[in-house]
Order: structure tokens, then C-alpha cells, then sequence
């Protein structure tokens, strides 16, 4: 195709160089997909396949040798009173949570609406607008609307996993935390468990109640060939996400 010297020198001065290159619409689709697997549908902590940290068990602190104070009996490291038996309340004390996670909740809506309205005129029956039709000068008008709503949801938990105590309050409390970690043939699954208890609940087996756990923070989770075959692929993610159906 022929083309004059002006036609060159105008597209120099008066058209941008980067607007003459466009991308192509592969190179646009492959950076929009690029972009929603890299930023948009980035997985949760969980589901890379590493159980989050700081979960790991308390260590007691270091005995100390007790020092003497002229008394017949010294009290030695791991002494524990008549009264208090060998119920846990220590740093690194073993306890047992029993899981009794068991949540129901239920939500219901409706909405319903109705409205009409109408319009007549009556023409005279003599003079110069009697030949009206009064069938025609009637209009009528009305909205409904009728709309429910219903949304149901359980989930339960249950089951029992040992954590130790990591710090203890002057209030009568203790922060406990731990986990349990399953190696199977198809994957790893763990359990990971952590909140806040009263010393006085806890019953003579070393054993408290989830339901009796303020802060409770549970987390069941796994990675394996399973896990991923039940996950969505990143590219039908982004279709769905983009899509308007």
C-alpha cells in the first residue's frame, strides 16, 4: 500500500508511538489471568499446606534448687498440695479439651406487597364532548410483590485433643494452647486448639469442655491429594468471579 511522505510525518508528530502498539487480545487475557491467580484468588494460611505457627507446647520453667531457711521441711520443685491433687495449674501442665462444638443457626424473611389504584371520568351526556365514550376515559393500575427468604446452617465437632498451659493469670485463669498432628496415607491432617480456662473447671481427670473455653480458637485442617481434589483450580475461580450469570 502506497502511502505519501505527509501521511508518515503526521502519525510521527500528531499519533503517539505507544498508541500505535496495541497488545493483542491473547496477551490481555493471559495478564488478566496472570493477575487473578497471583493477587485476586491467593489461598488462606491454611490451605498452602503448613499448619500455622504457635500452637507449640509450653515448656515448665527450670527447677531451681531450693534454698534453706532453717525449717524441717523445704518445699521442693513439683510439690503440689493435699488439696489441689494432680489437676493441672502450672505452666506446661497437660490438660485435655473435650470437643463438644455443636452450633445451629436458622434465619427465615418474607416480604409481601400490594397496591392498585384506579381513574374514571364521566363526560357529559349533552353538548359538545357527549360523544365521548366513558369506557375509554377509564384507567386502572396496581403492584405486587411477594417475596421469602430461608437459610439453615449446622455444623458440630467433636472429639478430644491434649494442649498444655502457656501462661497463668492471678485472676484464676491460664491460657492454654496446643495441637495434634496426623500423618495419613493420603495426606497430613491436624488439629489445632487455643483459648483461655479456669483453673476450677477442670474436673479431677484433667479434662474441660470446649463449651467452657473462652477465646476459643479451633482449626481443623489438612493438605494431601484429597484436599486438593475437593478445592476449586484458580482458573475456574476466576471465571466465576467474572462472570455474570
Amino acid at each position: 500500500m502506497f502511502r505519501a511522505p505527509f501521511d508518515t510525518a503526521f502519525d510521527d508528530v500528531f499519533v503517539p508511538r505507544r498508541a500505535r502498539r496495541l497488545p493483542r487480545p491473547a496477551t490481555l487475557f493471559l495478564a488478566a489471568v496472570a493477575l487473578a491467580g497471583g493477587l485476586w484468588l491467593a489461598p488462606p494460611a491454611h490451605a498452602k499446606g503448613k499448619p500455622a505457627p504457635g500452637f507449640e507446647p509450653a515448656l515448665p520453667p527450670s527447677p531451681t534448687a531450693p534454698q534453706g531457711n532453717g525449717a524441717i521441711f523445704n518445699v521442693a520443685a513439683g510439690y503440689a498440695g493435699l488439696v489441689e491433687g494432680r489437676r493441672a495449674h502450672a505452666v506446661g501442665d497437660p490438660l485435655t479439651i473435650v470437643l463438644v462444638e455443636q452450633l445451629t443457626t436458622s434465619k427465615s424473611a418474607g416480604s409481601k406487597t400490594q397496591r392498585s389504584g384506579d381513574f374514571n371520568i364521566v363526560p357529559p351526556t349533552a353538548g359538545p364532548l357527549s360523544f365521548l365514550n366513558p369506557n375509554a376515559l377509564k384507567a386502572s393500575g396496581g403492584s405486587s410483590f411477594n417475596g421469602q427468604g430461608n437459610a439453615t446452617q449446622t455444623s458440630s465437632l467433636g472429639g478430644s485433643v491434649s494442649v498444655t498451659i502457656a501462661e497463668v493469670r492471678a485472676n484464676g485463669t491460664a491460657l492454654v494452647k496446643g495441637e495434634k498432628r496426623l500423618l495419613l496415607s493420603q495426606g497430613n491432617e491436624w488439629v489445632q486448639f487455643s483459648g483461655i480456662v479456669r483453673l476450677g473447671d477442670i474436673d479431677g481427670d484433667n479434662s474441660i469442655p470446649s463449651s467452657r473455653v473462652a477465646d476459643a480458637r479451633i482449626e481443623y485442617a489438612g493438605n494431601g491429594a484429597v484436599t486438593r481434589a475437593s478445592r476449586e483450580g484458580w482458573l475456574s475461580k476466576f471465571f466465576n468471579a467474572i462472570s455474570p450469570f
